[in-house]
């Protein structure tokens, strides 16, 4: 069975994963997540990394999933720790050189206003509302310059939600072909899928892990 090493965006927790985890653990994996130092206003990538490698330690067959923003964490991650497979979940795909701020406008695409209505609308209002609890004051990424110089040699995937009105689908459609030159896999279900849609989403990671060892 596969680790699982799932990394929450800017404003999320370890805990939004919580349900996810469940599934996955059902399925038989283990499960890693961490609180990214989104609340430190001088927390820098390194800072990012060392929290996801510490928490995954010396684990094996592992399976790095970056939510949103964490799509910026998980590349450098794979290159501390041996990572058979990166999957995006309506992830940031960066590019070297490249900063937080300076994605948005690269991609085309306007800084999304705070609105519960774009993040949360599919998922149930107590989740939604312990979620936005959790994540006040965790919206800090690091402001300086990406630091990885090319990118990782590891597999990929790319999940996105159909009815994400954060990274709208034909969005994400083009930039995951200009990117990391791919056809993304889609499911229905908003930005927050690991609250709107757990068992679908930990259905589609462990099947994943089912395809690479299937070849």
């Amino acid at each position: 069975m596969a680790t699982y090493v799932l990394i929450h965006g800017g404003g999320g927790t370890a805990a939004g994963w919580a349900l996810v985890a469940d599934e996955l653990r059902k399925r038989g994996h283990d499960v890693v997540a961490m609180d990214l130092p989104c609340d430190a206003l001088s927390a820098g990538w390194s800072d990012y990394v060392d929290t996801v490698v510490d928490a995954a330690g010396e684990r094996s067959d592992l399976v790095v999933v970056a939510h949103s923003a964490g799509g910026f964490i998980a590349p450098l991650v794979c290159d501390r720790l041996p990572v058979d497979l990166l999957v995006f979940v309506a992830g940031m795909i960066p590019v070297p050189g490249e900063t937080f701020m300076q994605w948005w406008t690269n991609t085309g695409h306007e800084f999304p206003d705070s609105d519960v209505d774009i993040f949360y609308h599919d998922v149930p209002p107590d989740l939604a509302a312990a979620d936005m609890e959790r994540g006040e004051g965790r919206h800090h990424f690091p402001e300086g310059t990406w630091p990885m110089e090319k990118w990782p040699d590891v597999p990929a995937k790319y999940l996105l939600c159909r009815d994400d009105r954060c990274f709208n689908a034909r969005f994400a459609r083009r930039v995951v072909r200009e990117r990391l030159n791919l056809i993304p896999d889609e499911m229905d279900g908003g930005h927050m899928a690991m609250l709107g849609r757990p068992e679908e989403l930990a259905s589609r990671l462990d099947n994943y892990w089912k395809e690479r060892n299937d070849g």
